[in-house]
């Protein structure tokens, strides 16, 4: 009953708006999306971004039971404000760029929550360490550059050395806390 109520919900709404409520192929649009990472260092915040994404999106709001997420983060792209903090996260200690370039978030399988909150299941990978996310997002249809597209934002927090983000020195979290904040904000349109 949830559910043929919840889909009643969502065709009201893409109706309302004039969209199609079928499944579809959405590619990122590259210039308007970001990932960002907020950890401290000590009692000070920080955060860099990655900018540099590749991602495509099968994802019908109505049947969100079918989605298949592929993300690509390029990590030697990251937007940070010092030159030597950017050299730490590169280094093999953190990142290791040498070895591994990019981090990947894939899911098969999205829920519904509300109106426009979803939660998809799937897996990140960073450096070799790869392991289960439940990524919940809000999934917002808006028009880019006159084409239909949507907004996806997210908020997440991983523990970095459930990823090997931390050899050696900064494998201690008295000054580098486990915890690291990720927030998505995703502009993609349909393909």
């Amino acid at each position: 009953m949830r559910t043929l109520f919840n889909r009643a919900v969502l065709a009201s709404f893409f109706l309302l708006i004039g969209l199609p409520v079928q499944a579809a192929t959405w590619v990122i649009a590259p210039g308007d999306s970001r990932v960002v990472f907020q950890y401290k260092y000590g009692n000070d915040p920080y955060a860099g971004a990655f900018t540099n994404i590749d991602a495509t999106f099968e994802f019908d709001p109505m049947r969100p039971g079918t989605c298949d997420f592929q993300v690509t983060i390029h990590i030697e792209d990251i937007e940070i404000d010092s030159p030597e903090v950017l050299d730490y996260l590169l280094d093999f200690e953190l990142f290791d760029v040498d070895q591994w370039p990019t981090a990947s978030f894939k899911a098969e399988k999205c829920s519904l929550n509300s109106l426009n909150a979803f939660t998809s299941e799937g897996t990140l990978t960073i450096r070799d360490q790869t392991n289960p996310l439940s990524f919940p997002f809000n999934f917002d249809i808006e028009t880019i550059d006159g084409q239909i597209g949507f907004h996806l934002t997210s908020e997440v927090t991983i523990q970095r050395l459930d990823y090997g983000v931390g050899q050696g020195y900064w494998e201690n979290t008295a000054e580098i806390p486990n915890d690291v904040t990720i927030q998505v904000d995703v502009y993609a349109i349909q393909q």
